[in-house]
């Protein structure tokens, strides 16, 4: 009895499987008419496409939310069995992801789709909303205007960008021209102290003269340091 339940739940998972598939192609594919549909030119169809569209992506929504909310019942209802093996919780472990990869791609789409409307709400400002209601091609004026003005915005942020890296690739130079001088200023140093060796032994014995100096100054203030705690104490 639990074999023949188990097969007629999972029938019933495989079924919705294909069915939320396929109303998952077609919610994207009504997602980006929808958010586009105002760009038809044709006469009569800009004001009436979009709404059809909006409401064609919310019957989808809700039909798409119900099998999805009714996979998980199966789903549900079949982990409730007892199971049999590893086979069975591997099926199982396969239907769950199966129904988290569909949850994952409808918020995906549904996201998309909130993401292109609020962009063109955005681009479209005040200008759209003040065009003559039932004058189609007004409002497409208005959205290839809203396009050309998205599209000036794009080029000048890229002028922008190109002028930051033309800053960036002087600086560069800059710090290049800049190390070769350092690198020629070193290569001087070095050949004037090798063409005059005697500097550089003077400035060696220098040096030995100072650490010696500094010895002898080190060991002459500990002896009076001891000699006067010696004194102190006796």
């Amino acid at each position: 009895m639990g074999t023949a339940e188990w097969d007629s739940l999972r029938k019933q998972a495989r079924h919705l499987e294909n069915d939320i598939d396929l109303k998952l192609i077609a919610f994207n594919k009504v997602g980006v008419g929808a958010a586009s549909g105002g760009t038809s030119t044709a006469a009569g169809s800009s004001d009436t496409s979009p709404l059809l569209g909006d409401h064609v992506f919310e019957t989808l929504s809700i039909e798409i939310e119900q099998m999805l909310d009714k996979l998980s019942n199966i789903n549900e209802k079949m982990a409730e069995l007892p199971a049999n093996g590893t086979a069975v919780m591997h099926v199982l472990q396969r239907h769950r992801e199966i129904l988290h990869g569909y949850r994952q791609e409808y918020l995906k789409i549904q996201a998309n789709h909130t993401t292109r409307i609020e962009r063109e709400e955005l681009l479209r400002g005040s200008g759209l909303g003040n065009s003559t209601i039932g004058s189609p091609s007004t409002s497409g004026l208005s959205r290839r205007d809203m396009y050309l003005k998205e599209n000036t915005h794009l080029h000048n942020s890229s002028s922008l960008v190109n002028d930051q890296i033309s800053i960036a690739m002087e600086t560069k130079e800059h710090l290049s021209s800049q190390r070769q001088h350092l690198k020629r200023f070193q290569t001087r140093m070095h050949d004037i102290s090798n063409r005059f060796p005697m500097i550089s032994s003077l400035i060696q014995r220098i040096n030995i003269r100072k650490r010696r100096e500094s010895l002898i100054l080190g060991a002459v203030i500990a002896v009076c340091t001891i000699l006067l705690l010696l004194y102190a104490f006796n």
